[in-house]
């Protein structure tokens, strides 16, 4: 069996991840989606819940960790998170308390979060900047100025 295309495998997990945020934006939520991939399959995908569940920490990340259930730590730590939009502070921590090595991010333009950071813990950061990702937060965070600035925690 031939081995899969790294840039064609690194599509389709963003589209996975894209995905999971158009549900979020379709229950009334905010549109940032996240799938944690092990050994090139999906162990765990989700989307922004906070408004949905009422829950002040259920982002994509931490929903695509939660979905993945418990795993050994090896697991984790040759585990690749594909996520929407750059991880915030609160995602970032999540990111290096499981010592997940690699991050592919959809966009970092609308929300610049904790790249610079993950990067100087040894986490490589991949962007793509990602058309359909971005789009799809500009479109939100117009709509929904409010509720979108209490997700990153400002007035």
């Amino acid at each position: 069996m031939k081995d899969q295309d790294p840039a064609e495998s690194m599509a389709k997990f963003m589209e996975a991840a894209i995905e999971q945020a158009r549900q979020g934006l379709a229950e009334g939520g905010i549109p940032i989606g996240a799938v944690l991939v092990h050994e090139n399959r999906i162990i765990g995908s989700g989307h922004n819940r906070r408004v949905q569940m009422g829950s002040a920490i259920r982002h994509g990340e931490t929903d695509a960790l939660e979905q993945a259930g418990r795993q050994p730590a090896a697991v984790y730590q040759n585990s690749v998170m594909y996520t929407t939009l750059s991880p915030c502070s609160m995602c970032a921590g999540a990111i290096l308390l499981y010592g997940i090595p690699k991050v592919v991010v959809g966009e970092n333009r609308t929300f610049m979060g904790e790249e610079a950071w993950l990067a100087k813990r040894g986490v490589e950061v991949v962007v793509l900047n990602n058309s359909t990702c971005i789009e799809m937060m500009r479109s939100f965070i117009a709509a929904e100025p409010t509720l979108w600035n209490e997700d990153i925690g400002e007035a």
